[in-house]
């Protein structure tokens, strides 16, 4: 592969040159100072291109009475080394303390740009996980599991602005504990009806409406206690087995959230209606809300104790899109683009900051060099997301040949960074996008530099992802497919200023194992991440980033890293002793 690309090089600098013959060159020329193997470098005395294939006897390219600056602009870059993955590296283990235990590690992380060591970060997540910007990951369902656990969801963007903002409003409003009923029916309706609303939505209680709304006049509600499937038959009418209005415990509009619970508390009731002057419906507050609150503390609230969520945005419609998410009270942006160096991004940065100035948050990306994140730190964003192609079902790489290995691109971007607080004070987050597979990719990313982790297939595989759960080969799938797909048609993620229409697909459609609830897959893996973190001797993020020693790792050392030289036990096996 080398000898390749060298042989490449060498005919184009050939030509370049005029024709010119080659030369191996003694020492003078294999010993210039910080020039790697393998790489392409200018020498100025004698002007000479110089391929350094070997030390202490490199080769000169091109005659050099041919060359000039105007030639060598018209050269292509060529990387020296080859761009790595995650799976390419290991932790090297640090001396354990007696405080570096599991229980001691904080994940605490900033969101948004700050100045660090001059003010606390107005945006902070509890744990270093946010879900991708993705049709068949983020929904409002998903954001509030997340926010619940102390990460952040970003509600995908290829939806109408008005479905957009209506999932960014239902987060809000969870979290205050005045929920909007979502599951409704009219008294006409029958059992199935309640049961066929259960399977859907998950949810066991129902409010009845005279119109089968969430705003209609209250007449009762129906929970599970309300009816027996075994004895019931599926035909009969709501009307017949619901609670009736006047059995319930109601309170009117207005009525606080504390003054809530307590009516909750005097009158043990699971969930309390909150209903207008005309009777009709407004909001449910759930005993369950104040339980979770409880035992939840890292969830991630805002000042007036609800859910933070992000919302996504293009660089197509951001001066209606924006607003209308505002106004919904989403807490960050974040501008969705499979490649972020571009002036779409620097001038709906711009934008934002004209109309909203710092008020309104706002990630950019994606880059996967230094330059395209200082590009996006100058225009203004809060933080950079890294990657292109690394994603499961990203096929950028293979339709357009972009892209950079995710390990190398978060490395070089997150020098970048440590670069730009050097110079201006201002620490800009990074967030690694893409690439993590198993969950000790996520302590290597953080390692590497990143202060959190847009993940998209992880959470694809959860009860609380808006797909289908289905069976496939006698095993539970979820669904999953890429915003690049033609089952999503995202084409303003892909946009370069051109057509409104996808032109080919930068995604593929899927199915991901089926792996349960979020609350549990989150533990498990943080936990790993914690553990690992204490095996290096830390207990913080950043003290990770500044303490890691991290090694490459040669092929055969993966495969050692694996179980090997066994026959593993699989159900059905049986042995015979003796």
């Amino acid at each position: 592969m080398c000898n390749l690309l060298f042989l490449n090089v060498l005919s184009a600098l050939y030509h370049l040159a005029g024709g010119c013959a080659t030369a191996n060159l003694g020492p003078q020329f294999g010993e210039t100072d910080g020039v790697p193997a393998g790489a392409v470098y200018f020498e100025e005395n004698p002007p000479a291109f110089v391929f350094t294939n070997r030390p202490g006897r490199d080769t000169m390219i091109a005659n050099h009475n041919l060359l000039t600056k105007e030639r060598m602009s018209a050269m292509a870059f060529y990387y020296s080394e080859p761009s790595h993955t995650f799976s390419e590296y290991l932790l090297v283990p640090g001396y354990t303390s007696p405080e570096c235990v599991p229980a001691n590690v904080s994940l605490r992380t900033p969101l948004v740009k700050y100045r660090r060591g001059q003010e606390e970060c107005p945006l902070n997540l509890s744990i270093p996980m946010v879900s991708a910007i993705m049709q068949s990951v983020s929904n409002d369902t998903l954001a509030v599991a997340l926010a619940r656990e102390g990460g952040l969801s970003f509600i995908y963007g290829s939806q109408s602005i008005e479905s957009e903002a209506a999932m960014v409003a239902r987060v809000k409003n969870y979290k205050a504990g005045f929920v909007t009923s979502d599951s409704n029916l009219r008294p006409d309706q029958k059992l199935q009806d309640v049961l066929n609303l259960k399977a859907r939505n998950g949810h066991s209680t129902v409010a009845i409406t005279d119109d089968g709304t969430g705003t209609g006049k209250l007449l009762g509600i129906v929970t599970s206690r309300d009816y027996r499937v075994s004895r019931m038959d599926p035909g009969t009418p709501i009307r017949e087995f619901m609670t009736p209005l006047e059995r319930l415990v109601t309170a009117p509009e207005g009525t606080t959230l504390k003054e809530a619970n307590d009516i909750i508390w005097d009158h043990k009731l699971n969930s309390l209606p909150i209903v207008s002057a005309e009777g009709n419906m407004r909001y449910f507050v759930f005993r369950k809300d104040y339980e979770e609150h409880k035992s939840n503390p890292g969830e991630l609230l805002d000042g007036r104790k609800r859910y933070m969520v992000g919302a996504g945005i293009n660089t197509r419609d951001y001066a209606q899109r924006v607003p209308a998410l505002v106004e919904a009270g989403a807490d960050v942006l974040c501008i969705d683009s499979s490649e972020g160096y571009s002036c779409w991004q620097e001038q709906t940065l711009a934008y934002i900051r004209e109309r909203y100035g710092d008020t309104v948050k706002v990630g950019a990306g994606n880059v996967v060099d230094r330059d395209g994140f200082l590009f996006l730190a100058r225009a203004g964003a809060d933080f950079v997301k890294v990657g292109i192609g690394g994603g499961s079902i990203c096929i950028t790489r293979e339709t357009k040949g972009i892209g950079r290995g995710q390990a190398t691109a978060l490395i070089e971007v997150a020098a970048a960074r440590d670069e730009y607080f050097r110079d201006t004070g201002v620490y800009i987050p990074i967030c690694s996008d893409g690439g993590i597979v198993h969950d000790y990719h996520m302590t290597l990313a953080l390692a590497m530099g990143a202060d959190f982790l847009m993940l998209g297939r992880y959470f694809a595989r959860f009860d609380e992802s808006p797909t289908n759960r289905v069976r496939v080969n006698g095993q539970y799938m979820k669904e999953y497919w890429g915003e690049g797909s033609n089952r999503a048609r995202n084409w303003q993620r892909y946009d370069l200023g051109g057509g409104t229409s996808l032109a080919f697909e930068e995604g593929v459609d899927s199915y991901v194992t089926y792996a349960g609830p979020l609350k549990d897959n989150v533990a498990k893996s943080l936990y790993k991440v914690k553990s690992t973190m204490c095996n290096c001797g830390v207990t913080t993020i950043p003290d990770l980033q500044a303490n890691a020693r991290l090694t490459l790792v040669s092929a055969t050392s993966i495969v050692e890293g694996g179980y090997h030289d066994v026959v593993l036990k699989t159900h059905g096996t049986s042995a015979q002793h003796g």
